[in-house]
């Protein structure tokens, strides 16, 4: 081959791996699975038989803004972010209001090794609240209170 052939094939798959890398606007891909969307839940969560219409649309709020890192039922993800159907997140040690701080401001790690958390923008209070409804009832299906 000669160098004008090499330094082509060079410039295509370095191109292209650079699109693949960055999916064309620099954002991760997150409709394909990942090391954080393949990641092993940390906690076994039961889920409550039923919940409150306030908890469902809860659910689904979770699902769309938190599950990514805090896994699917809030079971938490290995390596990536902790459950919060945990002891540590009891209404009595983290009250309602600290999950509105977190969503709004962030959170320095302080409890778990995973790092900081970087606010979450899009959210109401209420769009939380029904969200912390959700995980408080999950946590007190697992014996959280």
């Amino acid at each position: 081959m000669n160098k004008v052939a090499i330094g082509v094939f060079a410039l295509v798959v370095a191109g292209g791996g650079a699109y693949v890398m960055t999916v064309g606007d620099g954002a991760p891909n997150l409709s394909e699975p990942t090391a954080i969307t393949k990641a092993a839940p940390l906690v076994e969560v039961a889920i409550p038989a039923t919940f409150t219409e306030q908890q469902a649309m809860g659910q689904i709020a979770f699902e769309a803004n938190c599950a990514a890192c805090h896994g699917v039922n809030a079971a938490g993800r290995d390596g990536v972010a902790p459950p919060l159907v945990h002891k540590i997140y009891e209404p009595s040690h983290d009250g309602d209001e600290a999950f509105q701080r977190a969503v709004a401001l962030g959170v320095q790690a302080h409890h778990w090794p995973f790092g900081n958390m970087a606010a979450i923008e899009g959210l109401t209070r209420a769009d939380v609240a029904t969200i912390v409804s959700y995980i408080r009832s999950l946590q007190v299906e697992n014996g959280i209170n």
